[in-house]
């Protein structure tokens, strides 16, 4: 399966209006947002647990980074509610599932496969800083190294913001509203911006809160090359 799968063009998607699909296991169910490959794929959706709903236990061969944005999610390893952050590197393993359901924004296959460093983070703890170049911008750095950076931004209301994405950058809003060129981007609305782009946006009365991942694009293609046959 393809779906927005070249790295090259920009994509914006508002998961909210997408239909929820089934996945392998009952009561999970994911909106799409970019995939390649099949049920083992370098992919990144919405994914939606049910209560009472879990996967079986399994290996992260390519590693998996995901968001919790309402409920708990749960595994082994502990409890996660609403603005966790977890990147769970390759070789590791868990049974994922929630008591009560939950959905996750989730990223898969989509690290280095050397790479072996957890990360279990909430977001709304993690510390923030004025960026030292944008002043109506408070940064959250949840992950960085010489392949990538993510963090959470926050964007004060009816602002002008720039963001250097010239080694392409994803986007997911988490609450407010921006707009980007001839985009509207809402809660739950995510944009890819391919290599040397740029970016200037204006936030709505609100302001927004954005996570914001930078620098892994250029790695995409070697990352679908990897695929398991």
């Amino acid at each position: 399966m393809e779906l927005n799968a070249d790295f090259s063009a920009r994509v914006v998607v508002h998961s909210t209006s997408l239909e929820w699909q089934e996945s392998p296991m009952k009561g999970v169910h994911r909106r799409m947002l970019d995939r390649v490959g099949g049920e083992v794929a370098r992919a990144t959706s919405i994914v939606r647990y049910a209560p009472d709903s879990k996967f079986s236990p399994h290996v992260h061969t390519g590693g998996e980074e995901f968001i919790v944005l309402e409920g708990v999610f749960q595994d082994e390893h502990g409890d996660f509610p609403a603005g966790s952050y977890i990147r769970n590197p390759p070789q590791s393993s868990h049974t994922p599932g929630s008591d009560e359901g939950c959905i996750i924004f989730v990223k898969l296959w989509q690290f280095n496969l050397q790479d072996r460093t957890h990360v279990r983070a909430h977001m709304d703890k993690a510390g923030t800083i004025t960026d030292a170049t944008r002043a109506n911008v408070q940064v959250s750095t949840l992950f960085a190294d010489d392949r990538e950076t993510v963090r959470l931004e926050q964007w004060t209301a009816n602002s002008e913001i720039s963001l250097d994405v010239s080694e392409g950058a994803e986007l997911l809003v988490l609450d407010g509203s921006f707009s980007e060129g001839d985009d509207a981007l809402q809660a739950m609305s995510w944009m890819r911006v391919p290599e040397g782009s740029s970016f200037n946006a204006k936030t709505g009365d609100h302001g927004a809160k954005v996570w914001v991942k930078c620098g892994h694009l250029k790695h995409a293609d070697e990352e679908v090359r990897r695929l398991p046959v």
